[in-house]
């Protein structure tokens, strides 16, 4: 069951790069309109916010928001955004009607403590944050939990990974595929230099620190938050935690995580 609102306020959070993206919030803007509910002007003032493109733009907008949204897919992924454009007016109809759910989705936060004692933030993440190099060569890694090394790694990086983040990169990684819904926190090391290659999961509450050891001639290291990169060196820590923010996203259709899995390898 939605949130009942007297007057809906919504606010659209578009890809304005892409042609598609812009018909489409134009579009949106009109049917609003005639279906008397207000377009805001700043994303603080609604009640519910649009994403329109693809699961990137869907990302961007959840670092800025903990109002519920609504992704729209005019992009080429669309594991966040469900609705398809033509649906649009349905889609509002919807809303008003109140015949949709929220999913609460944990979120990822963390800090780069380099070895001067400074600290770059890193902001919130619904994905992942991920530790990665560049072309050439490879980052050697320690990865430590609330304080206890796990495994030292050779390796072209690891992702550290919210169960919505399952089925981005860390499931091209070979890493397991979570519930979205969960609040658990997922180990997946990339590339590694290794015979045996598995994840790691852990409670919700763990603290993960990765500890850039070694980064070879010619090998650079980023810090990519839901794929936003931040360079990082050697003997600079990486904090990474549970977020206290967390995105809420509307669900139309009645589909459970079981139903998408069984959709997807049927």
């Amino acid at each position: 069951m939605g949130i009942k609102l007297s007057i809906m306020k919504i606010f659209i959070s578009a890809d304005c790069s892409r042609e598609i993206a812009k018909k489409t919030k134009q579009k949106l803007t009109e049917y609003a309109n005639e279906l008397e509910i207000k377009v805001a002007d700043e994303i603080s003032d609604a009640d519910i916010i649009f994403s329109i493109g693809g699961d990137g733009t869907f990302l961007k907008t959840a670092r800025l928001t903990q109002k519920p949204i609504i992704g729209i897919n005019t992009g080429t992924l669309g594991y966040l955004t469900e609705v398809n454009p033509d649906n649009l007016k349905q889609a509002l109809k919807d809303i008003l009607n109140e015949n949709y759910r929220i999913e609460k989705r944990m979120m990822l936060e963390g800090e780069i403590i380099k070895s001067s004692g400074k600290l770059i933030k890193i902001p919130e993440s619904l994905n992942e944050i991920a530790i990665s190099k560049n072309i050439s060569g490879v980052v050697r890694f320690d990865a430590i939990v609330n304080g206890k090394l796990i495994n030292s790694y050779t390796a072209d990086g690891i992702l550290v990974c919210t169960p919505t983040g399952s089925t981005a990169y860390n499931l091209s990684c070979g890493g397991p595929v979570v519930d979205p819904t969960a609040e658990i926190i997922t180990l997946t090391p990339i590339a590694p230099h290794t015979i045996i290659n598995r994840s790691i999961i852990l409670s919700d509450d763990s603290t993960v620190e990765i500890r850039i050891t070694e980064l070879r001639e010619g090998t650079s290291s980023y810090v990519l938050y839901d794929g936003l990169p931040i360079e990082v060196f050697s003997n600079d820590i990486i904090k990474i935690e549970k977020s206290d923010k967390i995105t809420k996203i509307i669900k139309l259709e009645d589909r459970s995580f079981i139903d998408t899995i069984r959709e997807t390898i049927s």
